[in-house]
């Protein structure tokens, strides 16, 4: 404390932890090169003294704000819509719980908000976690080329520098296909997600794969929808008119199994009696329908915590080296199968 400034210093806190003034930089800026113990007495420094790091000084020091921007490119609709969203964000959440770090939330849906988020990205966070990207997406090219540390939230469908965090998506749909098979299903079809990113095309590769193997393989069984309830009960409706025999759907998210469960129903087929369906995600979804939905599950929240953690290791080194996390999935049985 000084006589202009009643407020502890850095250095008193120092002080009362018989620490080094640097030392206690690190607890406060959240640093892990710090042992238990050192940490443990600077926090009950900071406890006792009821010291508070001046942010504005800080940032001037560090060059850091303290900000993470999570930019999704998709539709208000479908982040505010969809519950992988929804959960992905509490697991960012959690993450960041206990640190001085603050999430920010940028659309990317237009030329000119891409342009806003760039020049935004640019000055007023520390680094990028970036969500829903599709094959075109420039902002892609330009996160490898720039400086500040960038991890996505799935594999990009286009090579990049950028490491990233998944979920077995192959494995998933495999699984569930396969689930599909081993229950004496002969005409499974699939309504795919979109092509232009990696999980629509994952998740068909994993469809394809257990087809192929039960020698039941027909292009004419698939559909491509974009992860919405409407396109899910549009895929069913369309498959259902090219092949009145189908005998089980696997859809690559939940929200178009429950799309197809809806054209099901108006198509007067029983579930599953007469058509099985699975989805992907096991969200709360799948246990709001009648019946309750089989679905994949996959680790959304964990995911959106390795992000950050990712994230907050580039922070402290000199490089982020590009990587890949994937994370497993697995089949929740229920009766819509």
């Amino acid at each position: 404390m000084t006589e202009n400034d009643p407020r502890p210093t850095l250095e008193e806190v120092a002080a009362l932890a018989g620490t080094s003034r640097a030392t206690a930089s690190r607890v406060v800026n959240q640093s892990p090169k710090v042992s238990p113990s050192a940490r443990a007495a600077v926090e009950r420094a900071i406890n006792e003294l009821g010291y508070a790091p001046n942010r504005a000084a800080r940032s001037l020091v560090t060059r850091r704000s303290d900000s993470i921007g999570l930019v999704v490119a998709e539709s208000e609709e479908r982040i505010f819509g969809e519950p992988f969203f929804a959960s992905l964000v509490r697991g960012v959440s959690d993450a960041l719980a206990g640190t001085d770090m603050q999430l920010v939330l940028l659309l990317n849906r237009s030329d000119q908000e891409r342009s806003r988020v760039q020049r935004f990205l640019s000055t007023h966070v520390d680094g990028v976690l970036l969500v829903s990207a599709h094959a075109e997406e420039p902002l892609l090219h330009q996160l490898a080329d720039g400086p500040i540390p960038a991890i996505l939230a799935g594999r990009p469908l286009r090579p990049t520098s950028l490491p990233y965090v998944d979920v077995d998506n192959v494995s998933g749909a495999y699984q569930a296909v396969r689930h599909l098979v081993d229950g004496g299903r002969q005409r499974i079809a699939t309504i795919a997600g979109p092509q232009d990113m990696a999980v629509g095309v994952d998740r068909l590769a994993g469809y394809r794969t257990a087809v192929d193997e039960a020698a039941t393989s027909d292009e004419d069984l698939v559909v491509v929808g974009d992860f919405s309830t409407g396109s899910g009960e549009r895929g069913a409706q369309e498959l259902l008119e090219r092949h009145p025999d189908i005998d089980a759907i696997f859809a690559a998210s939940d929200l178009m199994a429950v799309g197809a469960l809806q054209a099901l129903e108006r198509a007067g087929r029983k579930v599953p009696a007469d058509v099985a369906v699975v989805g992907f995600d096991d969200s709360v979804v799948a246990t709001t329908t009648r019946p309750q939905l089989t679905s994949v599950h996959q680790p959304i929240s964990d995911m959106g915590r390795q992000m950050i953690l990712r994230l907050r290791e580039a922070l402290e080194g000199p490089t982020l080296v590009p990587s890949a996390t994937v994370l497993p999935t697995n089949l929740v049985r229920r009766g819509s199968s």
